[in-house]
């Protein structure tokens, strides 16, 4: 795609960065048939190129351009960044890239409503501070009865964890990012991943000094208070990893795709650089640890027939589709045939909350293709595509290292596990 930037705007870092994006496009629109609101709404700017097209426009526009305008932003804010097209794109054009530099530049030049302005910086502060978080949960589930229908899906049942054992001291040692949200909503989803890796002699902890990864900031066009929160956890992280620590472990794919790119965006951070590559280059998510190990060991033997979401983050993004699969399939699970498995539930993030009628649509549809090979459970890799999933009532959603932990708990040879 031909661009037009004056070398005065080529001087600024996110306009260079624009053009080489923009320059790899060949707008040919194979991304529009992978795109779920192009989908569902059928207008080319509710697609990857259409997009494409207005933040060319807005970027190569002067300040002053009426033509820049609430529309734009409308658009733009209705991508629920799952990178799908990423995967479709022939030119590996990084569409997520310039989608948050045109998000911030349209931003910028319009505003926000005083409503919006105020949403956004509720999620923040409410979500990436986990006590916090946990607090204001509490308090939703105490008086959920109360709440009108709308918010009570948004408000998960207390959740209950199935009794943490005190990791074992193991040669082998990683670290897990423990999230902001989901040791509210999902407790037991580190304490089945710590005790998993237990039986296959790594000891898994965390750092306590490690918070939210950053992308609720960086997402809602706080991209400076998410990079503070990248640094904040690489310092957390850096004694461990002078000690020998293998990996630093996501079990949420969000986080694991958004830490696996703090070498990108820290890039010209002369203090951080080289340590957030290094940290980039250490972050795994949990299969990929489990896909390499002898699972023989775990003496699971799986008989429930699962339907896997695969998150947009765990496919797209970190282009670790079918793995999760394969680990299931390893360890006995049946797994049921799920069409357009390609496609994005709609929690993307704060997406849910933001854009709650197009969220809503994409999950039910999504629901509709999980249950359609009558699974007992649907199983998920991230937190967010579980709560917003679970949110219908309908199918029990967990994360699929809660099912493999429950299988070793009950399976044969369980002395083994306490050895």
């Amino acid at each position: 795609m031909q661009t037009n930037f004056s070398d005065e705007a080529l001087r600024q870092p996110h306009i260079r960065e624009a053009d080489r994006v923009l320059r790899s496009c060949v707008h040919c629109g194979f991304c529009n048939a992978t795109c779920p609101t192009y989908q569902l709404l059928g207008d080319e700017r509710d697609g990857p190129r259409g997009r494409i097209y207005l933040m060319k426009e807005l970027l190569e526009s002067r300040d002053d351009d009426d033509q820049v305008t609430h529309e734009t932003q409308t658009h733009l804010d209705r991508c629920l960044s799952c990178r799908n097209c990423e995967t479709t794109c022939p030119s590996g054009v990084e569409y997520h890239k310039l989608l948050d530099i045109g998000r911030a530049e349209v931003d910028r030049r319009v505003g926000r409503s005083a409503k919006e302005r105020a949403l956004r910086y509720g999620l923040r502060k409410a979500l990436v501070e986990p006590r916090r978080f946990q607090a204001l949960l509490a308090l939703g589930q105490t008086f959920r009865p109360l709440a009108p229908t709308s918010l009570k899906a948004k408000i998960p049942p207390r959740a209950s964890r199935a009794g943490r054992t005190a990791p074992t001291t193991h040669n082998r040692r990683m670290l897990v990012l423990e999230g902001c949200v989901q040791p509210g909503l999902s407790p037991n989803t580190n304490d089945a991943a710590t005790r998993v890796l237990d039986r296959l002699g790594i000891a898994l902890s965390s750092a306590p000094a490690a918070g939210c990864c950053g992308a609720i900031d960086y997402h809602l066009n706080a991209q400076e208070a998410g990079r503070e929160r990248m640094r904040a956890n690489i310092d957390a992280w850096w004694p461990y990893i002078d000690q020998g620590v293998e990996a630093i472990v996501q079990t949420a794919s969000g986080c694991g795709a958004f830490v696996k790119e703090y070498g990108d965006m820290l890039a010209d951070d002369p203090r951080y650089a080289d340590k957030a590559r290094h940290i980039s280059a250490l972050a795994k998510d949990l299969v990929e640890i489990l896909r390499e190990e002898d699972l023989e060991a775990l003496a699971v033997h799986g008989d429930a027939r699962l339907a896997f979401h695969c998150p947009c983050t765990l496919q797209h993004a970190q282009k670790l589709g079918g793995a999760v699969e394969s680990v299931l399939g390893r360890l006995g699970f049946s797994l049921t045939t799920v069409r357009d498995g390609h496609l994005c539930c709609g929690s993307a993030g704060t997406y849910s909350i933001t854009q709650p009628a197009l969220a809503t649509q994409l999950r039910d549809d999504r629901l509709d293709a999980l249950e359609a090979g009558q699974p007992e459970q649907i199983v998920t890799a991230n937190i967010g595509c579980q709560t917003h999933l679970s949110g219908a009532g309908r199918t029990t959603v967990r994360h699929w290292i809660e099912v493999v932990d429950e299988a070793l708990t009950t399976a044969p040879n369980n002395e083994a596990r306490t050895a």
